[in-house]
């Protein structure tokens, strides 16, 4: 049985100081569930805390996903502070925008061990928990470019490929248990992710950091609320795949019936431009 009900439940959340994180945070808080937050910044974890409904227990941890003892430790502290966990969303995620040849090793490590392993880390530490829970929930963030692989995207493409191979896996392991596993695909949500993150530009003509945070503001649909309200629905529907937005679900359809022939019209676009 995974998760029929929000209300009394406990659940851990990374990547909880902004944007979806923050919203999954407080959405859960008005449904009845107690929350662990957690983030590499305990400012904007505060802030999260802020707004949180005052009836739920809730609970702030300074934690650093790419670092597998401070994930274990996470892990062990919620299940103490809070005598048990139903749910771990492994939220926290950055991005590096540069062409492959040229993206430093010291960058697709960062943002692999964060990704990636945070995620990993994730799922291992909080699992044996979650197995003594009468409900409980694994929910992993993809992206939708964890279906479709763009230019200057790379290493993003290939952490977010990495986690929904891992997260259907560990899905299809777990389908004869009562823990749900979710793999969360967002298209464009109005998030600090791209403000955030690391740039390599190609030469001095190329577009800067700037730019490309103003254009992904144009090009994001959902708010960092709708977002969390459909991975919410969808997490007690059990659903494998939770596609957030309208442009998720016409580049999922895209690859569908075109697995590698997007790949041309991605290149038509590209040099339209």
């Amino acid at each position: 049985m995974a998760i029929t009900s929000y209300k009394g439940k406990v659940a851990a959340i990374t990547g909880a100081g902004s944007g979806m994180g923050q919203w999954l945070a407080i959405l859960l808080s008005r449904a009845g569930c107690h929350v662990a937050v957690s983030d590499v910044n305990q400012t904007t974890l505060n802030e999260t805390l802020k707004r949180l409904d005052a009836s739920i227990n809730a609970t702030s941890h300074v934690v650093d996903v790419s670092d597998r003892s401070a994930m274990e430790a996470f892990a062990a502290e919620v299940n103490e502070r809070h005598g048990g966990i139903n749910m771990i969303f492994n939220n926290a995620g950055v991005s590096v925008t540069g062409l492959a040849e040229q993206m430093p090793y010291e960058d697709i490590e960062w943002l692999m061990n964060i990704n990636f392993w945070g995620v990993v880390y994730g799922c291992k530490s909080f699992l044996p928990f979650l197995q003594e829970a009468d409900e409980a929930a694994v929910v992993n963030t993809s992206s939708i470019f964890g279906t479709i692989a763009v230019p200057s995207q790379s290493a993003y493409n290939a952490s977010k490929f990495a986690v929904k191979g891992y997260t259907f896996a560990l899905r299809s392991e777990l389908a004869d248990s009562h823990i749900g596993v979710s793999c969360v695909q967002p298209g464009g949500v109005k998030t600090n992710i791209v403000a955030s993150s690391r740039y390599i530009p190609v030469d001095n003509e190329s577009e800067t950091k700037e730019d490309l945070t103003q254009t992904f503001e144009q090009m994001a649909r959902k708010t960092p609320e709708e977002a969390a309200q459909i991975i919410l629905d969808g997490v007690l529907k059990n659903k494998a795949r939770i596609l957030v937005g309208k442009d998720a679900r016409v580049i999922s359809w895209i690859e569908k019936w075109a697995p590698t022939g997007y790949l041309r019209i991605l290149q038509a676009l590209i040099n339209r431009r």
